[in-house]
């Protein structure tokens, strides 16, 4: 059995160093319940690959846990800036609270091609042709890519995106059974891509079925079990951010980080209240509170027609 607390898939999985990609599926289903864990264990020299990342890297970066991030964009969605990593990328420095400072590298994609990167890396050949980024600075000192020539006579050159094969891929679903056979709705973004491509894979679920609901719907099992190194049960895992069929995207919390994350020291103040000041996420949603709980929840249902699979 796969099934692990948040705290030892984290521990077992994320080491000092790894590559880590998170936020595949774009501004929905962003694991903050495992970017908090992965702050509360102070883990370090991370280098953060998602295509539109929002707040969840920045807390990370804010906390001191990153040294490189690999995105087609970094910020808060709603609100323009993310302070903390406005400030690595202005200082070039990433400020660790107990061990001074290391250095902090942004590299750049755009969301197609971190999405070939990571393609290329599923399908184990080591880097996609493509025209697109071409006549753009993106490519430039860029070691993710190289021109290259066409293979067929009068074909115009073409950019090589290099094969990118992150050492944890983590994603959120709404369900999964405890050996990581998942379901999941909605906008998949570059999920399957990173998890095909990954060394190990952490799926986090809502919630944690029978194996026979997971298979009454082979359809919708777009992550097999044999790819996951761990299963995570947390409901609510994903908050701020949407699950659909589950919760809404919590729009106030959004604007409220941003106005609380101003500076460094209020970057400190806000982790300290939201991440190192509870346990689990248990304890996050009871600080949330009952009330805002209620608001986020499914005002109008909205159901798949029942499929039959018989013969």
């Amino acid at each position: 059995m796969k099934l692990l607390s948040m705290h030892d898939a984290i521990a077992r999985h994320v080491s000092d160093g790894s590559s880590v990609a998170l936020g595949l599926q774009l501004e929905q289903m962003i694991p903050f319940a495992a970017g908090h864990e992965i702050i509360r264990q102070k883990k370090r020299d991370l280098t953060l690959i998602g295509p539109i990342s929002d707040i969840l890297f920045d807390q990370i970066i804010g906390a001191g846990c990153a040294s490189a991030v690999l995105a087609a964009w970094v910020g808060n969605v709603m609100m323009g800036s993310a302070y903390n990593f406005r400030r690595a990328i202005e200082e070039r420095t990433q400020p660790h609270a107990e061990d001074g400072a290391t250095s902090f590298r942004a590299i750049n994609m755009t969301n197609f091609t971190l999405a070939l990167a990571l393609q290329a890396g599923a399908m184990g050949v080591p880097y996609l042709p493509t025209r697109t980024a071409l006549g753009s600075d993106v490519p430039v000192e860029n070691h993710f890519f190289r021109r290259v020539s066409s293979p067929f006579e009068g074909e115009e050159p073409l950019l090589a995106v290099r094969a990118l094969n992150p050492d944890v891929t983590i994603v959120h679903v709404q369900r999964a059974d405890a050996e990581g056979n998942a379901h999941c709705w909605g906008n998949f973004g570059v999920m399957i891509e990173a998890v095909r491509a990954a060394r190990n894979v952490i799926v986090v679920a809502e919630q944690v079925v029978e194996p026979e609901v997971i298979a009454s719907d082979p359809n919708r099992t777009v992550i097999p079990g044999f790819l996951v190194s761990a299963v995570v049960e947390c409901a609510y895992g994903a908050h701020p951010s949407p699950v659909q069929g589950c919760y809404a995207r919590d729009d106030a919390f959004f604007r409220q980080y941003h106005e609380q994350t101003r500076t460094t020291a209020d970057t400190r103040a806000w982790l300290e209240r939201w991440v190192y000041g509870v346990r689990d996420r248990r304890e996050y949603m009871n600080q949330l509170g009952a009330c805002r709980v209620e608001e986020l929840g499914v005002k109008r249902h909205a159901y798949a027609a029942a499929t039959d699979f018989g013969y």
